[in-house]
């Protein structure tokens, strides 16, 4: 049955139609409108009060002690692509970025059609480019005081892998990683429950997968793996927002780990909710995928001139 997308809906039908909304999200190219649409998802938003921030204001007459509520919520800050044909990535305003270039001109899997044949090579190339949508939104809703900005910069990109060849193709130098070497370190999914995907390390575009969801994906994994953390042998920019009075940012995402970070399934459809690895694979005909990286903040308004420290509901201070 086809589904309907509603252009005008009661207020307390308004979530699901959203969900609707994004279900209907476009299955052949994907653009920076609906990338930025995506971000209207309480789901990934996951917006809650945490604790209380104590400040000391002071005045001429004396200083006082304030206080302003502490929330947490997660902000896409990244659109990671991972496509197999080297210059095309989903995102189409954004593939003149990832065109073939020297040391970095193929692309596709070293896969037959034959199905006794699973066990070869699948690569990717990845892009890491900063969200539009979750950085316009985070600047306007911030102003208020009740939410956080994102730390990520809009359409800033953070890594291209055809600009990372000798770590990407080559996996130079983390073939030779603790981590590359020795099984059960490092896995997307657990091989306990019968549902690893692959190794985060090292972390190249080559991985041995049947499965081409779970192929992308963990290169995904792995290029925000990079991103999120400062001096690793790769060429990127690193994301790591830096802390101030009454703004945590988020540390570097852990596969396998929500609280560390969350996906959003952008291409071949856009999902009106977030997941970590392992989630429900979605083939794409194009060998093309790209998610929106979500991460976690914590931030609470100034109320004075000097931050004294914050209380946690769940226990704990900062």
């Amino acid at each position: 049955m086809p589904v309907v997308c509603p252009s005008d809906t009661p207020q307390k039908l308004r979530p699901l139609a959203l969900s609707v909304l994004l279900a209907c999200g476009p299955s052949v190219a994907l653009d920076t409108s609906s990338i930025t649409t995506s971000v209207l998802s309480p789901n990934c938003l996951e917006y809650r009060v945490v604790g209380i921030c104590f400040w000391l204001l002071c005045t001429p007459f004396g200083c006082t002690v304030k206080t302003s509520p502490k929330v947490r919520h997660f902000i896409p800050e990244l659109v990671v692509s991972s496509y197999a044909t080297t210059g095309n990535n989903p995102w189409t305003e954004m593939t003149t970025l990832s065109a073939p270039i020297s040391g970095a001109e193929g692309g596709g899997n070293l896969i037959t059609p034959n199905t006794h044949r699973d066990n070869l090579a699948r690569f990717k190339n990845v892009d890491g480019i900063g969200h539009p949508g979750g950085w316009a939104a985070t600047q306007l809703a911030s102003q208020s005081g009740y939410a956080c900005a994102s730390g990520a910069f809009a359409f800033l990109p953070y890594y291209l892998s055809t600009l990372d060849s000798l770590a990407w193709r080559h996996g130079i130098p983390e073939n030779f990683y603790p981590e590359s070497l020795i099984p059960g370190i490092r896995e997307v999914g657990r091989q306990a429950l019968g549902n690893m995907w692959g190794n985060v390390y090292p972390r190249q575009g080559f991985l041995v997968q049947a499965d081409d969801f779970k192929a992308s994906a963990v290169m995904a994994q792995r290029a925000g793996d990079v991103i999120t953390r400062n001096g690793q042998p790769h060429a990127y920019l690193p994301l790591l927002p830096i802390p101030r009075d009454g703004y945590w940012p988020p540390g570097p995402i852990v596969e396998n780990d929500a609280s560390t970070h969350k996906w959003q399934l952008l291409y071949p459809q856009v999902q009106p909710t977030c997941a970590i690895f392992p989630s429900d694979p979605v083939q794409s005909a194009d060998g093309g995928y790209a998610w929106s990286l979500w991460r976690p903040y914590s931030c609470c308004k100034r109320e004075g001139q000097t931050f004294l420290f914050s209380i946690d509901f769940e226990g704990g201070a900062s």
